[in-house]
């Protein structure tokens, strides 16, 4: 491992990217510590108590309950993927741009980002409201300028984000909700060191707690790298004097296609309105809906479950087109052994995938669910839990095998055997 770090460091094009990124995460973390004009820190803290904002807390890596001007995180820009991603599966004109290539992403990406701020402003505006009690002199001007942070900050974030695509390594988006979570494992660390300490757990039950962890992280790295190879034949072509073809290859499907994609959507769209009802506690059905959203509520389980096993499905079905590939295959002389092409190899492609997923997604709601059961059990609040895990795993496979296809590039050994 460290030698491959030091064949990494070697590469003057790979170096560079790695400490632009790490410069970048310099930069996310001095913004977490930047609070918001305005505002009693004193009286933040009394504000947010919800389970549901702790975790939210987590993705933005402390800045939530701080108040800083990264206090939304990209959860708006989530919300704003989403919200393209569900267009383009119903409403022609992004359809159209899904399928203009290069061009069309560009064009989504445009909205996306427009329907980012948008989305910012208007749950800054919420949040703005809701601090009046903390502002130092709760007026318009001071909702005002509470807004144009939180907005600014969720923008200058998205922008953060896309300078890492474009210039460091891996997704900037993923890495940025990573260096989030990751920021917070030290404090997650010390939580369970006083819990212990003062009694309020033992060391057996800390001890449970390693090993499960250590646990969901073999799974989710055996999970996520899973996959199902349909053997595929493609038939010999004469062309000329040459032949072509004659190789035998296969489809890899992957048990989890939608990786950490369903649970951050998931969690994206329950946290928006159960936000708005966290500021508003005095309305009846406000704080309702604050109560059933509670982690530990069945209602909030069901639902998330839901969420999670249909954002699978459609991330999985936007992703992978059976159709396209089965029709790739026929027109380059491919075909799966006993199947005829086109129609027989598409359902046949559509009986794995959906079986695939249906595992993947399981697998998905299980590790989500997985900390509310165990914080149940042992008593302990510890919100570093499975969603957290699973998402920083993926992050970090993802990213390593963008170091790894560097390394390979120039006859290194990767991190992969």
């Amino acid at each position: 491992m460290l030698t491959t770090l030091a064949n990494a460091w070697k590469l003057p094009e790979l170096r560079k990217k790695m400490i632009f990124t790490m410069l970048m995460f310099a930069v996310f973390r001095f913004g977490a510590h930047v609070p918001v004009p305005g505002l009693i820190p004193d009286l933040l803290s009394q504000m947010f108590t919800s389970d549901l904002f702790n975790f939210v807390d987590i993705l933005s890596g402390g800045s939530f309950k701080n108040l800083t001007v990264f206090a939304m995180g990209i959860i708006p820009y989530i919300n704003a993927s989403i919200i393209i991603q569900l267009l383009t599966m119903v409403v022609p004109f992004f359809e159209k741009l899904a399928k203009e290539g290069n061009e069309g992403r560009k064009k989504m990406t445009q909205y996306t980002r427009y329907g980012a701020v948008g989305l910012g402003l208007m749950q800054a505006l919420v949040m703005s409201f809701y601090l009046r009690s903390a502002m130092i002199n709760p007026n318009a001007w001071s909702i005002m300028v509470c807004t144009i942070t939180l907005t600014a900050g969720t923008a200058f974030l998205m922008w953060l984000g896309e300078l890492i695509t474009e210039h460091g390594i891996g997704n900037g988006i993923s890495l940025i909700i990573f260096a989030g979570i990751a920021s917070r494992l030290p404090a997650g660390v010390t939580t369970i060191i006083s819990y212990v300490t003062t009694g309020e757990a033992n060391i057996l039950s800390s001890l449970v707690m390693l090993v499960v962890a250590l646990a969901m992280v073999a799974g989710v790295v055996a999970v996520q790298e899973g996959q199902r190879r349909i053997p595929v034949q493609y038939a010999k072509r004469v062309v000329g004097r040459k032949v072509y073809g004659g190789q035998s290859t296969h489809i890899p499907m992957k048990i989890n296609q939608a990786g950490v994609i369903p649970i951050i959507f998931s969690t994206a769209i329950l946290t928006f309105p159960t936000i708005i009802a966290n500021f508003f506690p005095d309305v009846g059905f406000a704080a309702g809906i604050a109560r059933m959203m509670n982690y530990r509520h069945p209602l909030y389980v069901i639902i998330n479950s839901l969420m999670i096993f249909f954002f699978t499905y459609f991330y999985t079905a936007a992703t992978f087109n059976t159709a396209d590939v089965a029709d790739n295959m026929r027109k380059n002389g491919g075909f799966i052994p006993g199947l005829r092409p086109g129609r027989p190899t598409t359902e046949y492609l559509d009986k794995v995938l959906s079986r695939l997923t249906f595992s993947g997604a399981t697998f998905l709601t299980l590790i989500a669910l997985m900390p509310s059961t165990f914080m149940a059990v042992s008593g302990m609040n510890l919100y570093f839990g499975g969603t957290s895990l699973l998402i920083a795993v993926g992050v970090a496979l993802d990213t390593m095998k963008q170091i790894e296809s560097h390394l390979l590039m120039r006859h290194y050994q990767g991190f992969m055997k």
